[in-house]
């Protein structure tokens, strides 16, 4: 059939025929995903009473005050119970929970502590800062250690392992904390991405001899900044305590453990707050509805991007245990992760202008061990070279430059990290696997 209809140019096809929005089509949506901050979507007239019960006794210090309500003290209770394990110790920060953490482990100059590439700046920066040697090792597709290349990475001056759990799934730990035992190492895990997450029915945080939370705004479970440091050892949550407080352990009536030469050290002050303390017991409760949700709205989106042609989806060690607050999708090629990012950054995936979300990994700032410019560069907070130059030290490698842990290299270049929002409506969720499938089936077809 003969017509005088011209052929549409590509910038004035309609939606339906999948033109992608960067070559001027309509953009799969036009608002933008709602924020990361898990815990912060549940907070309600729950969390502003827990804030006020403190405040109407004029109580905030966890330790003595007019009323004493003993926030901190019961959360400490829960959220070990909640873990099964005896023991935690609540701190003012994640990193605070590291130092205390390596401190009661009796982490100092002279020892080297295995990190893996890819974590946060407060990992490295808590082993610095206590006189040790950072030393790398690569990554595998669970975006965690690597249990293969873990023993190549040990030598004599090697005192443990910080195993962290990155981007809300977890890592292969099991063999990570074999090796560890075989090797008469310390093992730390570091949670604070993955609070909720389990493996085989064992949660995160009970693998190894003591593990770190953070509940800062960014976390499954929030009072805006805090942590926790747990354990299943008396003498190191004795050490913690002591460590987190004025440098003594105390005893059961609160009273400072002053005789015991081991559990006398230099305190950080980082104790916790009564409101901090009473928002974490009800954010505690609403724990597990936050990751079902989360877990709930990723595996919808997963189980469609498997059938899409072009993507690799991060390898999962337990998909139950995940807590879904994390999507990680890696393609071929640099410039493909590139395209198929900003592609789908102007089909609306994005959370633009507040927040970072639907990145290529690159971007991932102090997350990338080459991205840590003190780490690359060695700095010390003194003129001396603390810890770099330290006679104990010597020897050790100091190698952080690109190019260390060259998997891991690979995979920031070939990934796109997406946060998965706990409040994502289905038609979010179709949005996101409608916005992958426009694009992908574009890519395709190589046009």
């Amino acid at each position: 059939m003969i017509t005088n209809e011209k052929p549409q140019s590509p910038r004035n096809r309609s939606r339906k025929d999948g033109e992608l929005a960067l070559f001027g089509g309509s953009p799969v949506r036009t608002q933008p995903l709602p924020l990361e901050f898990p815990g912060i979507h549940y907070m309600d007239e729950e969390e502003i009473e827990a804030a006020s019960r403190v405040l109407r006794a004029r109580s905030p210090f966890r330790y003595y005050g007019v009323a004493p309500l003993g926030e901190v003290e019961e959360f400490e209770k829960e959220f070990a119970a909640h873990l099964g394990l005896p023991y935690a110790v609540a701190v003012t920060s994640g990193t605070g929970a590291l130092h205390t953490a390596l401190s009661a482990l009796g982490v100092g100059p002279g020892q080297e502590i295995i990190v893996p590439a890819y974590m946060w700046v407060s990992v490295v920066a808590a082993v610095v800062n206590l006189g040790a040697i950072p030393v790398l090792v690569d990554i595998d597709h669970t975006f965690g250690i690597d249990p293969d290349l873990l023993p190549h990475r040990i030598t004599p001056r090697t005192r443990g392992i910080i195993a962290v759990h990155m981007s809300g799934a977890p890592i292969n730990i099991k063999p990570i904390a074999k090796i560890a035992r075989e090797h008469g190492l310390f093992l730390l895990e570091d949670c604070a991405q993955a609070n909720g997450a389990s493996v085989d029915g064992q949660k995160v945080g009970t693998f190894g001899d003591m593990a770190v939370f953070s509940f800062q705004m960014n976390k499954n479970m929030t009072s805006g900044e805090g942590g926790c440091v747990v354990t299943r050892t008396e003498r190191l949550y004795r050490r913690a305590v002591a460590s987190h407080d004025l440098g003594y352990a105390r005893d059961d009536q609160g009273r400072l453990m002053v005789e015991d030469p081991d559990l006398c050290v230099w305190g950080r002050g980082y104790r916790l707050d009564e409101l901090r303390g009473a928002l974490l017991r009800v954010q505690l409760r609403k724990l597990p509805k936050i990751v079902q949700n989360m877990h709930k709205s990723k595996y919808r989106i997963r189980q469609a991007l498997e059938t899409l042609p072009g993507i690799k989806l991060r390898r999962i060690v337990d998909c139950s245990g995940d807590t879904g607050a994390f999507l990680i999708t890696t393609y071929e090629s640099p410039t493909i992760a590139q395209n198929v990012n900003h592609a789908l950054r102007a089909e609306g995936i994005t959370t633009y202008p507040q927040g970072l979300s639907n990145i290529v990994m690159t971007n991932w700032g102090l997350h990338l061990y080459y991205n840590i410019v003190s780490l690359v560069s060695r700095r010390s907070v003194d003129n001396a070279g603390f810890p770099w130059n330290l006679v104990e030290n010597a020897g050790s490698e100091k190698r952080y430059e690109k190019g260390t842990c060259p998997v891991a290299d690979g995979l920031f270049e070939q990934s796109i990290i997406m946060s998965i929002p706990s409040c994502l409506t289905p038609e979010d969720e179709a949005d996101v696997i409608q916005a992958f499938t426009k694009v992908m089936n574009h890519y395709a077809r190589g046009t």
